[in-house]
């Protein structure tokens, strides 16, 4: 019964989509969808790249004369600095 999408039910669903949403609002929202799928793939492939540089060098406790990390930037995409923000990255804070 619901298994066979035509030509016909599709067009009369976007028809649907359009008048309830308006024609001005589809852009800005299919913009921003695709700025959500860009943050999340950039967050993706720097999860993987940290877990890849934490397997290959075991942390161990740190020297006292080991400088912190520096302070990383996340951008939200490529070429946005308006929703860029600096982070810090966490430190072990547990004393043994």
């Amino acid at each position: 019964m619901f298994g066979r999408l035509g030509a016909p039910e599709i067009i009369l669903i976007l028809v649907v989509i359009i008048l309830l949403f308006g024609a001005k609002k589809l852009p800005d929202m299919a913009r921003s969808l695709g700025k959500s799928a860009r943050i999340l793939k950039s967050e993706a492939k720097a999860m993987k790249d940290e877990g890849s540089n934490t397997a290959a060098t075991p942390a161990g406790p740190p020297t006292p004369g080991e400088q912190p990390p520096a302070q990383r930037t996340i951008q939200a995409a490529p070429g946005d600095v308006t929703s860029a923000r600096p982070v810090t990255e966490p430190t072990d804070t547990t004393k043994r």
